[in-house]
């Protein structure tokens, strides 16, 4: 799954997430757990990724165009994945206040401190010259801005139902979308604001991202964990839900042994949990 795809998604979870907070059915352990493992295995190959792009920096190795082409489709996963890391956090948290449970949340906030760590090591490298070219460091930036514009509207047409305007990058920006919600106006206004919303959300990123989404595996299992916290008749009453979106993700989800696997596999001296420590949260 092409990270494009969890854009979207990012939007549908939007759109969707109060159906789930409102609903009595209880999140799907195995969904929530698909999800972290999932996550936690992308974050490992991202951080390899990053770090290997790093080394042939450092030593002056020459890159072929196969090795950009793949770590430019893991940084843009990273900067766009973090609009439905941050939109999904938002729903999970705001699940367990409604609910008064403390389940989904720890979960949730665990991804999102990843994931804000690999973005920092982002940051890092288009902020140095010599890692990427300037032209390249300009389009990344670009998307960066783009994505963190479109999470603080996802975030907050929740905010809207719930108060979660932490996860957002900008809160206040969120705020102002929560308080200019369509659902706000009612649900004939929302009903027609959205295919509006979709349509400018592909047209946003439909250019700006390459052809290469090296962790697809990884993506269509985290897309499969979150679709299935959802109650399962939402599928049957909305066609948004209703489409090529659960046969993709259906058909291209990998066994989630392979992953745990991989997960489990003996930790490397530059672990991920030894960089970030609790420094976010």
């Amino acid at each position: 799954m092409h990270a494009r795809e969890l854009i979207e998604l990012a939007a549908l979870v939007s759109a969707h997430g109060p159906v789930l907070l409102q609903s009595d059915v209880e999140i799907s352990a195995h969904g929530i757990e698909q999800y972290w493992t999932s996550s936690k295995v992308r974050l490992d190959r991202w951080i390899r990724s990053l770090k290997s792009f790093t080394q042939q920096t450092n030593s002056d190795a020459r890159r072929g165009d196969h090795e950009w082409l793949e770590v430019r489709g893991v940084l843009e996963e990273i900067l766009t994945g973090e609009i439905l890391t941050r939109v999904w956090t938002a729903i999970l948290c705001a699940y367990d206040r409604a609910h008064g449970t403390d389940d989904a949340e720890p979960i949730a906030r665990s991804v999102l401190i990843g994931h804000i760590e690999a973005r920092h090591r982002v940051l890092a490298l288009l902020s140095h010259e010599a890692n990427i070219e300037a032209k390249a460091a300009v389009k990344l930036n670009r998307i960066r801005r783009r994505s963190e514009r479109w999470t603080d509207l996802l975030v907050g047409r929740v905010g809207s139902v719930q108060e979660v305007a932490e996860f957002a990058v900008d809160p206040k920006r969120a705020q102002d979308f929560a308080d200019d919600a369509p659902s706000r106006r009612g649900f004939e206004a929302s009903r027609l604001a959205w295919p509006l919303l979709l349509a400018s959300l592909r047209t946003a990123f439909q250019r700006e991202l390459g052809a290469v989404s090296p962790n697809g595996d990884l993506n269509a299992a985290i897309a499969a964990g979150i679709l299935a916290c959802f109650p399962s008749e939402l599928f049957d009453s909305t066609g948004l839900f209703r489409s090529l979106w659960l046969m993709r993700i259906t058909s291209a989800a990998e066994d989630a042994q392979v992953m745990i696997e991989e997960l489990l596999a003996p930790e490397r001296p530059d672990t991920f949990s030894q960089q970030y420590g609790g420094r976010f949260f």
